[in-house]
């Protein structure tokens, strides 16, 4: 079978390539919607190293991604069935190491290719049926799986004294995650740290915001979340230190291009746990999915989620990463590819 895969070659450049694909004894899936992810705008627009896009292009990019059962040949899924997309590739088991860390795992949209693809095929473990969520919400449920990863870590890992968890950062990442911990821990104050006052508005739901620059010496927390990235994880991971209590969790969430300097004096002084988490695993998508049937969750979702219009050729795609640039939060599409 012919498959139209769109792959990015260079910065900016999208090219088809027509693929002879044996689906073997794995569902065929057909996208129907897709998000975009700051990690795909990156390669978009070329704000990699050139040695990482050397290496990683050509490639079809998109990672956030549900779609159609057309067939499954083990019976489990039936034709037609609303399907959420796992992009990992698992690598060596362990009963320990979790998938997404696991020695020689993929990940698809990174350094293989992602779903900008007119068929995908999976194995029918990567795949998670999300009834009751519409298709516009269930293309981000990956991304509300790397906050649900963050959680389930922070719970086995952190202490017990929970009154205030803080979440630096205004954008996307903190606001599903500042949304999971008041359902995940209701008896906790919930309070997001940001810079931009219009963003902030958005988050009615904590028990308090604040503005980086408004921030009281007083101030502090038990545990913290950073969800900021870039250059601004720097100045996140600055104030977490000052402001969080002694052998408080520090969750380091964001993706920084660039080196970033840690105030190691105060970590070990304060004896400070500091995790890293990044991606998810498939009991983190059905986690993620039994959250997003809440239907309280689900209108908080789509106060974020700007849906572009149909995507129905290779200018379209072009379109929606431009839109993508000037949406303050998460961007989703139809695909009609």
């Amino acid at each position: 079978m012919i498959n139209y895969v769109y792959q990015l070659v260079a910065p900016g450049t999208f090219s088809v390539k027509y693929e002879e694909t044996q689906f073997g004894d794995q569902v065929v899936i057909k996208p129907r919607y897709m998000s975009i992810c700051h990690a795909d705008q990156r390669y978009y627009t070329g704000q990699r190293e050139r040695h990482i896009l050397d290496k990683k292009l050509p490639m079809a990019l998109i990672h956030e991604c549900c779609g159609e059962v057309l067939y499954d040949p083990s019976g489990k899924y039936k034709a037609g069935e609303a399907v959420v997309l796992i992009p990992n590739v698992p690598g060596e088991h362990s009963d320990i190491i979790l998938e997404n860390y696991a020695k020689g795992a993929g990940f698809l949209s990174s350094g293989k290719d992602g779903f900008l693809r007119e068929f995908i095929s999976l194995p029918e473990d990567r795949l998670v049926r999300h009834e009751g969520i519409p298709q516009k919400l269930a293309a981000i449920t990956e991304f509300i799986s790397v906050a649900a990863h963050s959680i389930r870590r922070f719970d086995g890992i952190s202490h017990k004294i929970r009154d205030r968890i803080g979440v630096w950062g205004d954008g996307s990442l903190s606001f599903i995650v500042a949304n999971l911990l008041k359902q995940a821990f209701p008896a906790s104050e919930i309070i997001v740290v940001g810079k931009n006052p219009g963003k902030l508005s958005y988050f009615t739901f904590a028990d308090e915001t604040v503005l980086r620059e408004e921030l009281p010496e007083s101030f502090e927390v038990d545990h913290a979340f950073e969800c900021c990235g870039g250059d601004g994880s720097y100045y996140a991971i600055e104030d977490i230190i000052r402001y969080i209590n002694p052998q408080g969790t520090v969750m380091l969430m964001g993706v920084s291009e660039n080196r970033v300097a840690v105030n190691t004096r105060d970590v070990l002084e304060k004896g400070l746990s500091v995790i890293g988490s990044s991606r998810s695993g498939r009991a983190d998508f059905e986690q993620a999915v039994k959250w997003m049937k809440n239907e309280r969750f689900q209108k908080r979702l789509d106060m974020i989620t700007f849906e572009d219009e149909k995507v129905s050729s290779v200018e379209d795609i072009h379109r929606v990463f431009r839109t993508d640039r000037n949406t303050p939060f998460k961007t989703v599409f139809e695909w009609g590819l």
